[in-house]
């Protein structure tokens, strides 16, 4: 099996791992990081998006090998000592969520997002948030919060 090592949520680690172990399968089930969440194994839900050296990636579609070396972050390194990430407040604020379960990885496409575009229009949070499925709920509380979410990060 080879080894990996990488750093994950700013702590470094090394790991071995069976060589077709998607990174998401690592994070959740090696690493025990399990707020990144697997929707439908195809790339088509964005449930499992994490930052891979700073780029939104969808890590259903990575095998963990191919990280090796790289820097990870996942839905459990954004909050601050209890502090929600200002889009993760703005999420929760806007009740841009119900049951949850997409919501990691819409958070972390959405930081990717205002990351490279710092004031969204409405219309940049939607085709910027394309691939990520919400099946509870309509799109506007999402756009919303993304947009609110922005506002703060930029304050």
């Amino acid at each position: 099996m080879p080894t990996i090592s990488l750093t994950v949520n700013g702590q470094p680690v090394t790991e071995e791992v069976d060589a077709p172990t998607l990174l998401v399968k690592f994070l959740r089930e090696q690493l025990k990081l399990t707020g990144t969440h697997v929707g439908c194994d195809t790339s088509q839900c964005g449930a499992c998006v994490v930052h891979v050296n700073g780029e939104a990636v969808k890590s259903c579609t990575m095998l963990a090998v191919q990280a090796d070396g790289a820097e990870i972050l996942t839905i459990e390194s954004l909050a601050n000592n209890g502090t929600l990430h200002p889009m993760q407040q703005a999420f929760h604020d806007k009740h841009a969520l119900q049951c949850g379960f997409c919501t990691p990885g819409m958070v972390m496409a959405s930081i990717a997002l205002v990351r490279d575009n710092p004031d969204p229009s409405e219309d940049d949070v939607r085709q910027g948030l394309e691939g990520n499925l919400c099946r509870c709920t309509g799109y506007q509380n999402i756009v919303q919060a993304v947009r609110a979410g922005a506002k703060n990060m930029r304050d």
